[in-house]
């Protein structure tokens, strides 16, 4: 038996945890809620143009829906290999993100983030979330609201329902592992 998702389960996992009915998606995507419904059933395959929809419906990256790499069947649903994590993040802005979680299905996520020297988000995000990150290696300025703090390897904080911002002004490299809930991914 396979415990691994499919395309069909992670587009309705995504759905879900954005609050968003079948008749929505259908309408802002100018789809039938039955060609949706048999797509997140995996009845029917979307195409590429439908997934780059999907992708600005939800606001994910494409990459997002193309990162599954063969795994024993066993391990499929439950087991990611550090070589096999699908890229969810935009390597262009100075910031490398992939899925930890073997799926979207859950209620939370798990998020591999690799912040290069240099980079950093200007703009203060807002995610109706519960995120907490515990950094790996490195350091970071993360401003939490309008708090400033720097974080370096085995420190942790916490992100809820607030603005954010982060800045890597430091020579080497961040990581953090994040877990957020509900899936923003």
């Amino acid at each position: 038996m396979t415990v691994g998702s499919t395309l069909g389960e992670d587009l309705k996992a995504l759905r879900t945890s954005r609050g968003m009915t079948l008749e929505e998606t259908a309408k802002k995507m100018g789809r039938s809620v039955g060609w949706l419904s048999q797509v997140e059933r995996d009845k029917s395959t979307p195409r590429h143009t439908d997934l780059k929809q999907f992708a600005q419906v939800f606001g994910v990256q494409l990459s997002l829906f193309f990162g599954d790499a063969e795994a024993p069947e066993n391990e499929q649903g439950r087991v990611v290999r550090s070589g096999n994590r699908r890229v969810i993040g935009e390597r262009d802005k100075g910031l490398l993100e992939t899925l930890v979680s073997p799926d979207l299905t859950d209620s939370f996520e798990m998020i591999h983030s690799t912040f290069q020297p240099g980079s950093h988000r200007s703009e203060a995000i807002t995610r109706p979330t519960q995120e907490v990150a515990y950094m790996v290696s490195g350091r970071l300025d993360v401003w939490i609201g309008e708090d400033k703090f720097t974080v370096e390897a085995g420190d942790s904080f916490r992100i809820k329902e607030t603005s954010y911002r982060w800045s890597n002004p430091y020579a080497e490299p961040a990581v953090a592992i994040w877990v957020i809930s509900p899936p923003v991914y």
